[in-house]
């Protein structure tokens, strides 16, 4: 049986994020590799609004809020309200994610390397498909796409 499309690139991210995460646990099993973005924001950033982290890291506001939240209950960082604008929250690094960044900069450079030992094993480097069909659904969306296949077989 032929897989879909969505069914590859679950079954691939369930093999990536997989390994990822195995790599983790001998830094800290409570570490997830959902909280990578926000700790790269913040490891360089030292403080950020949740807005600014999902800029910043290109994910949306709600899952920056709900990785935050997470992170906050591992204890890897803390929110307070911003002393210029009570609305805005302000994530910084505990010293329990301070202490836990350069363990993740060794495993974000294992992964790295493991990436381009991946590549050279196939054919058409994934990090270009990747970028490249991010891309085109920026230009023209899945939705926008497949109304359009309904359309097309009569309006389904």
């Amino acid at each position: 049986m032929t897989r879909t499309l969505g069914t590859q690139l679950r079954h691939l991210i369930e093999l990536l994020d997989g390994a990822v995460e195995r790599s983790y646990e001998s830094v800290d099993p409570s570490y997830r590799p959902r909280y990578t973005p926000v700790m790269r924001v913040l490891m360089r950033e030292s403080e950020s609004t949740i807005s600014a982290i999902a800029v910043a890291a290109g994910i949306s506001q709600p899952a920056v809020t709900q990785t935050v939240a997470r992170m906050t209950e591992a204890g890897l960082v803390e929110v307070v309200a911003s002393e210029t604008d009570a609305r805005q929250r302000i994530v910084t690094l505990t010293k329990q994610g301070k202490r836990l960044a350069p363990k993740l900069e060794q495993c974000w450079a294992a992964t790295a390397l493991a990436a381009k030992s991946l590549e050279k094993d196939m054919k058409v480097p994934l990090g270009a498909v990747l970028e490249q069909a991010i891309e085109a659904l920026e230009k023209r969306s899945y939705d926008e796409r497949i109304a359009a296949a309904r359309e097309k077989l009569g309006g389904l």
